[in-house]
């Protein structure tokens, strides 16, 4: 077991950072279900449940992190971020997609920062290349949090997805997390690194 890292979280609570596990699944559900159900952030229209929730994070098989915060340690869920496949083909297994979600109410805390902080600094570890961040526009405050740990514009797709009766712009950033090496080398598994947090 990894020891969650407390770090200040700009007011009087202490927030904890550590892996998910299967037991966050409910919390990470709870979390996720408004922005499925209000808004154009996510493009689902169904919100997972508990058990879609343990599948996706099952999924990742070890490879890929799954990370949350907590208010101090042993304390409730309130955001997590994670890492994914980019793309399903074996050429693109250096490049991962990354995702945070904070809790409605909880933001402009400095918690996405932070737990953004943790996962790239996760995902370098491994020895990933690149991390790709998908964000539906307008979102300001994404751009923000994306640019902030060192993504860049990298890409714009008009009208990509149709959600609550209009089309949505997708914009893709990037952040270079190692250097393409030739040949690259195979990134390590989450469960072999641990969380990483230069912090």
């Amino acid at each position: 077991m990894i020891a969650p890292r407390e770090v200040p979280s700009g007011g009087p609570i202490r927030v904890a950072i550590r892996p998910a596990t299967l037991d966050d699944a409910a919390a990470i559900a709870e979390i996720y279900r408004p922005y499925v159900e209000r808004g154009t952030v996510s493009f689902e229209t169904d919100a997972p449940d508990t058990a879609t929730m343990c599948a996706r994070m099952a999924k990742s098989n070890g490879l890929y992190p799954w990370l949350v915060v907590t208010e101090g340690e042993g304390g409730p869920v309130r955001g997590y971020a994670y890492a994914s496949a980019f793309r399903d083909r074996p050429a693109y297994r250096y490049t991962i997609e990354t995702t945070v979600y904070l809790e409605i109410g909880t933001q402009g805390r400095g918690n996405g920062r932070q737990l953004y902080d943790a996962l790239i600094d996760t995902v370098r570890a491994q020895g990933f290349t690149h991390a790709i961040g998908v964000i539906a526009l307008p979102n300001d405050h994404s751009i923000r949090l994306h640019e902030s740990v060192g993504f860049r514009r990298a890409g714009f797709f008009r009208e990509a997805g149709y959600k609550d009766g209009r089309w949505i712009d997708v914009g893709y950033w990037q952040c270079e997390l190692n250097a393409a090496t030739i040949p690259p080398l195979e990134p390590k598994p989450f469960s072999e690194t641990g969380m990483v947090w230069s912090w």
